[in-house]
Order: structure tokens, then sequence, then C-alpha cells
């Protein structure tokens, strides 16, 4: 019978334990792993973004421009709820995406008022050499598990999170 590996967790509640018995120290086995590969996650993104000189908030608009579908495009509203920023956060971040030449606004033909921010096709070649690059990271991140492993994980996580999200 092999026994399971030990991490850094398991030392920080043994620890833990020895110090305080009085508490109950069963939430550190989850959520500190959490944050702990958060962390690791969090290197792994960045690592991907800079090598395509993309900085994690120019990813998040990005992306959010090309999982609209052709023609890529979104008004800053619509952005704003995509990404979770403030509004003079977006404008801004839609300023230096297109002084990057990485998306361009448009008149929207529906509101003679409203602006459509399009990815270029630069936008669109950045953001899709990225996207890959981070899902095979991701993909590594993930190989000490199986596939029913990680499918299991996801649908634990989400039970977990979604009541934040809501």
């Amino acid at each position: 019978m092999t026994q399971d590996p030990q991490d850094e967790v398991d030392r920080l509640v043994a620890a833990w334990r020895a110090e305080r018995p009085d508490l109950d120290v069963e939430p550190l086995q989850v959520l500190s792993r959490v944050s702990r590969l958060a962390k690791h996650l969090d290197r792994a993104r960045r690592a991907a973004f800079a090598e395509h000189d993309l900085e994690p908030w120019e990813f998040d608009v990005l992306t959010a421009l090309r999982r609209a579908g052709k023609p890529y495009e979104l008004s800053p509203g619509a952005l704003l709820r995509a990404t979770l920023v403030t509004s003079g956060t977006m404008t801004n971040r839609i300023d230096r995406l297109a002084q990057a030449g990485l998306v361009r606004r448009r008149p929207d033909p529906e509101d003679r008022r409203g602006v459509l921010v399009t990815l270029t096709e630069t936008g669109l070649t950045r953001v899709d050499s990225a996207f890959s690059d981070l899902l095979r990271r991701e993909h590594d991140l993930l190989s000490g598990l199986t596939s029913d492993d990680q499918h299991a994980l996801a649908a634990q996580l989400r039970t977990l999170l979604a009541p934040f999200d809501s």
C-alpha cells in the first residue's frame, strides 16, 4: 500500500494541530491547497502572457472579445460585465489596447452615441497564441490527475464556488 505524498500543507496542518489542538484546522486541508494552487496558476498565466507580450488585464479584455465570436466586438459596457472592472478602468484599458493596435473602436450602428470595441487581426493572432500557450501550461499543472479526477475536482470546486458567483 502506497502512502499519499506529503506536501507543505500537511506540515502546516500538523504544526497547527500540535500548537492549537483546541481548534479544528480541517478547512486548511482544502483552502490552503486552493490558495497555493492559485499562486502556481497565477505564475503560469503570467509567464504565458509575458511570452506573448501581454499583461493579465490585456488578456482578459482580448479573450472577452474573442469569446464573443465574429466579428469579435463588444460594447464597452459588455466588456465591463465580462471583466468586472469600473468604467474608468475599462476606458483606460481600451485606450491602451487601441494604442497597441490590438483593438479598434468603431461607431455602433445600432446606437448613434455608442461605440463597439473590435479585435484587430494583430489582437486576434496574439490572443489566440497566448490562449493556446496558457492551455498547454494548465494541462501541465493538471497532469498529475486522471481525466476522471479532473472532472470530479471541477464538480466539487463548482459546488464550492457557485454561491459566490450568484
